[in-house]
């Protein structure tokens, strides 16, 4: 598997480097230089600027770390550790490890250096000091191996003397000092800019930049989103190598393209995605049986198309996952084969990798196979359509084949549950825009049993081959979830508490599923599973089969969607490996590639929250400029002495009401009881009370809401 699978673009040859790695870790007692490490191979002169580039590369992995008098040793021999900076708001960070189970580590305010937020730094344990919060080691970053970034994007001010941008990002704490753009750029202050960024070598001082673009005025439509873009460094165009060999296949899949695959062709088979879906992934068909069901799910064949090496495949690599933004996504492959030939159209034909699983009546997998397919979709269901279909009884094949599906579905789900997997289940919140860009509608999708049933396929599906590649065995990217720090949960606990709820160790798996079980349906479910999900750790990618703490799975990976994400694609390679249909080829870089996904994929997941939340925010502005602005139910959450905290469910916002927008009467605060209540009219305010809000005011640089009583 050559190209970015087995050797990512410019990185070091991998057999060459794990030599490289086998020296530094023979000689731990005394770490070799450079030069040592060159003479024991036995290369010399050009040759060995090969070992300058695989060193560089293992440090920046974290493999190796170096030491005095540029000696290499490993991380753990010199109680050091590499990963990635998360920077707060209070100008602390922690340090992100690559693997499950090595420790986080807290780094306060001072002991940041000049870390910037994504850079790869290396920190020495700090084993004097405590650990943060009793279950973080504290660390101090003592050299950055890569900027996260070379760009930030911000507001250009002008103070008396100088001009400087004020970052969007809240974690970069300290504004950009920059000259006074030169001609062509003509910004004015206010005006949004995308700022490169210059060395910073103290954090007492600030850091100095240079303004590159002007996206123009704040509140001009769009440049919100193209804001966002620049931030997160998302890929707007493909190389033009990339597009011709998008555009060169045929568009339409061959006969030839048959043979070797199983044709399935003549069964009934469909895929259910959102009203504005292009890209289809999966399509699935649920045929009854005696003792259960046959669950066949059809993933589109990219790895057909996008081979190893490829321009296609080095652009797949370097984005990681397509990005879905309000007005437009952004493709990990290019439209051609994104909603093209690889998306599972109906009635066209089309390349699949197909699990077929054999499911009993209680939700066990029983058997399980893979084969390479071809498919041709009998119909397109939005989410919307197939819910209607399954609230009636069924009139015709497809109707009868989604009510078997759900049958099938539920009893997956129950069981699932039964297993301890969490119901982190939220809704969504789509935002809707007219041709300007600017937010009309915001519309809450609800995870119903529409939802349900293709999340609990694709669960399985993603199960059954994970759980082959333990067996077999077979090196490949597995998805998983560590198991949560037990003081994180404590904390949380605590938080539960105050509202009211009385839970015991929520540590123990039983007590958390009985909690969530209990939280459904409260009016403050929403914010405390939004903690919940803050408090455990967050799932990622490794070479290692970790399991998955919140779906309760010892064996999990990701393979049903290849479209979209670089991940599937990997399994996908591996699987046809382990089936038969490929040749391994070459050493790969599981570890590598799996770090990589995981940061593109936090970008990206970033990247879709941030311009969601700002399109939130935009149409509560619009709201707000209406004098007759429409009004909302909204769901007390905390009263406080100052005001009460609302979550306003069918939008999925939450904000403030003052103490002072309570203008019906004088309330006073009873502390005891945690409410309002008016003096003369003896009105309560109580956290669990439903009222009518109208918008108040909107900090869109605080991104903060304030509300009052309708």
């Amino acid at each position: 598997m050559p190209g970015p699978a087995a050797s990512p673009a410019g990185r070091s040859d991998p057999d060459f480097a794990a030599r490289v790695l086998a020296i530094v870790r023979q000689h731990r007692a005394s770490p070799p230089s450079m030069q040592e490490i060159g003479r024991t191979l036995k290369v010399s002169g050009p040759r060995a600027a090969a070992v300058a580039k695989a060193l560089h590369d293992l440090e920046l992995s974290g493999d190796i770390v170096r030491v005095r008098q540029d000696r290499f040793t490993l991380p753990s021999e010199a109680d050091l550790a590499v990963g990635t900076v998360q920077l707060h708001r209070d100008g602390s960070a922690h340090l992100l490890r690559d693997l499950p189970g090595e420790p986080e580590f807290y780094l306060s305010p001072e002991n940041t250096a000049t870390a910037l937020p994504g850079d790869r730094v290396v920190v020495r344990h700090l084993r004097d000091q405590a650990p943060y919060r009793g279950y973080q080691p504290w660390g101090r970053v003592i050299r950055i191996l890569k900027r996260g970034t070379t760009t930030a994007v911000g507001t250009l001010e002008k103070s008396a003397r100088f001009w400087h941008v004020v970052p969007d990002d809240k974690h970069f704490v300290h504004n950009i000092y920059v000259p006074q753009p030169a001609p062509p750029l003509r910004p004015n202050q206010g005006d949004k800019v995308v700022v490169k960024l210059g060395e910073w070598k103290s954090r007492h001082v600030n850091p100095e930049g240079e303004v590159i673009e002007v996206l123009g005025p704040s509140d001009k439509p769009g440049v919100d989103i193209e804001s966002i873009i620049r931030k997160f460094d998302l890929p707007t165009r493909f190389p033009s190598k990339v597009l011709a060999q998008a555009d060169a296949f045929a568009k339409t899949v061959p006969e030839s393209a048959a043979r070797g695959r199983e044709d399935c062709r003549d069964t009934l088979v469909i895929t259910i995605d959102p009203d504005d879906a292009r890209d289809f992934d999966d399509a699935i068909s649920v045929v009854r049986t005696k003792d259960g069901w046959q669950l066949t799910v059809h993933i589109a064949d990219v790895s057909h198309y996008v081979l190893p090496g490829s321009p296609l495949e080095h652009e797949a690599y370097r984005r990681g996952n397509s990005v879905y933004l309000p007005d437009r996504v952004i493709p990990m492959l290019p439209e051609a084969l994104s909603n093209g030939l690889c998306s599972l159209r109906p009635n066209e034909d089309r390349l699949a990798f197909a699990a077929f699983l054999e499911i009993d009546r209680r939700g066990k997998i029983r058997r399980s196979r893979f084969a390479k397919t071809i498919i041709r979709s009998a119909r397109r269901l939005t989410y919307k359509e197939a819910f209607a279909r399954l609230q009636s009884k069924p009139g015709n094949d497809i109707d009868r084949l989604l009510h078997e599906a759900w049958a099938m579905a539920s009893t997956l789900r129950k069981k699932r549950f039964e297993e301890g997997s969490l119901d982190l289940d939220f809704p969504e919140v789509k935002v809707w825009l007219d041709n300007h860009g600017r937010p009309v509608r915001l519309e809450r999708i609800e995870n119903d049993i529409s939802h349900q049933l293709i999340e609990e396929c694709m669960l399985a599906a993603n199960e059954a081959v994970a759980r082959l590649f333990r067996m077999t065995p077979a090196a490949a990217i597995h998805r998983v979830h560590e198991k949560p720090d037990e003081a994180k949960l404590n904390e949380y606990r605590e938080r539960v508490q105050m509202h009211g709820h009385k839970v015991g160790n929520l540590a123990v798996r039983k007590e958390l599923t009985r909690f969530l079980k209990m939280l459904r349906g409260q009016p403050e479910e929403y914010a405390l599973k939004t903690a919940l999900l803050k408090s455990l750790k967050r799932a990622s990618y490794s070479p290692e089969p970790a399991g998955h703490y919140g779906l309760a799975k010892s064996d999990y990976t990701h393979f049903t969607s290849p479209i979209r994400r670089y991940a599937d694609l990997v399994v996908h390679r591996v699987l046809s490996d382990v089936c038969g249909y490929t040749k391994p080829k070459g050493r790969i870089p599981f570890g590598e590639i799996a770090r990589h996904i995981s940061t593109t994929e936090r970008n990206a997941a970033e990247a879709e929250r941030e311009a969601v939340r700002l399109k939130k925010f935009e149409f509560f502005r619009q709201q707000l400029a209406k004098r007759t602005g429409r009004t909302f139910k909204a769901i007390i959450l905390e009263v406080r002495n100052f005001g009460m905290f609302v979550e306003l469910p069918e939008v999925m916002a939450g904000g403030l009401v003052h103490v002072s927008a309570l203008g019906d009467d004088f309330y006073t605060f009873d502390q005891a009881r945690q409410r309002f209540v008016g003096r003369k009219k003896k009105k309560i305010y109580k956290a669990g009370d439903e009222i009518e809000v109208i918008v108040a005011r909107v900090d869109p640089f605080k991104q903060q809401l304030d509300f009052a009583p309708a």
